[in-house]
């Protein structure tokens, strides 16, 4: 059910009637970020940036599968595990920023059309504590895993030109 009040941001589309919690949304975006949950939540089912999440995660999905399979050396895979990265990497920064988000700033945006206001609390900030820590976290296993690939691969290159 939507009211008839715009969003700005997005357009012409109307924004959903009912209240946003923003502990619920960075939640979300912590736990099932990586398939638009939370932009589903905020923006309807007809939200195409929630689609990408999903069709990110799947390509990802994947992608891991095929280097796992070849050992790493698989250029497809690494094409295809870059856009589930990108949304998963992406989910965990939103449920900072969701988070971080100060309460009159969140109502203005999400819940004007409501007479409810926000209040959230420690919930909200053990969400954002955890979304830096595993966002982190993947990020830099990420990134070591992609240059001890490359290095390998130099490593063997320059042992077949030295041979």
């Amino acid at each position: 059910m939507t009211s008839l009040s715009v969003d700005a941001k997005h357009g012409s589309r109307p924004a959903p009637s009912y209240f946003r919690s923003k502990t619920l949304t960075a939640a979300l975006a912590f736990l099932f970020g990586y398939i638009g949950l939370h932009r589903f939540y905020l923006y309807g089912m007809r939200d195409k940036w929630g689609w990408a999440h999903i069709v990110g995660i799947i390509a990802g999905a994947i992608g891991f599968l095929l280097l796992a399979a070849t050992e790493r050396a698989s250029i497809l895979g690494w094409m295809l595990a870059l856009p589930g990265a990108v949304s998963l990497l992406a989910a965990y920064l939103s449920a900072i920023v969701y988070g971080l988000r100060p309460d009159a700033k969140w109502d203005a945006q999400f819940n004007a059309h409501t007479n409810r206001e926000s209040d959230s609390g420690w919930t909200v900030i053990f969400v954002v504590i955890f979304s830096l820590l595993f966002g982190a976290f993947l990020l830099m296993t990420g990134l070591a895993l992609t240059f001890q690939t490359y290095f390998e691969g130099q490593v063997e290159a320059a042992k077949t030109l030295s041979q």
